[in-house]
């Protein structure tokens, strides 16, 4: 388990696998998703995508978010795509709505961070986002991301071709971060 000050990251349970569905499945969450899932995820997608969680780590690593106070699971956060050679990796999150706007969400993704830096000994990590997903790009600034590229019309969703920015940190910058907000 990786503890930051509002919220545990552990192993998925069984038990997590219906939130995560719901949260998924909310059409205010799911339009910030990429299409990696299919939508609306099923019972039966959800159960094989558990039961395809590789314990050992092949690159990828998955990690239910719950609330220190409660235990309460409000969402996912991981780690994909490591290129060992290159020292990067990508990362991707989502939150339940009614967990918004409260910093759980920034919490998680430090946590995240400090063990890509710290344990995994990442160089770089960096995260896809919707140009008009402009809550997750503020959170991502204030921990300290910065935008490397904006991928013009990558995706197409509701409709249309979405642009999608690519944002970066690497470990020197997130270093410097941590160091200036305990003093």
């Amino acid at each position: 388990m990786l503890e930051g000050n509002l919220v545990r990251l552990r192993a998925y349970e069984r038990d997590d696998l219906e939130k995560a569905r719901m949260i998924y499945n909310d059409p205010d969450v799911n339009k910030f998703l990429r299409l990696d899932v299919p939508y609306p995820l099923k019972v039966e997608d959800e159960v094989k995508w558990y039961e395809s969680l590789n314990p050992f780590g092949n690159g990828a690593y998955t990690f239910a978010i719950e609330t220190i106070a409660d235990g309460e699971f409000i969402g996912s956060c991981g780690i994909e795509a490591v290129d060992w050679k290159n020292s990067h990796a990508s990362l991707g999150i989502f939150l339940g709505k009614k967990y918004w706007d409260i910093g759980y969400g920034s919490d998680a993704l430090s946590t995240l961070l400090d063990f890509c830096f710290s344990e995994m000994n990442l160089h770089r990590t960096y995260i896809y986002v919707f140009k008009f997903n402009e809550r997750a790009i503020h959170t991502y600034e204030k921990i300290g991301f910065k935008v490397d590229a904006t991928l013009r019309d990558n995706i197409f969703k509701d409709g249309r071709y979405q642009d999608e920015l690519v944002m970066s940190i690497l470990r020197s910058e997130w270093e410097e971060k941590k160091a200036n907000s305990s003093t």
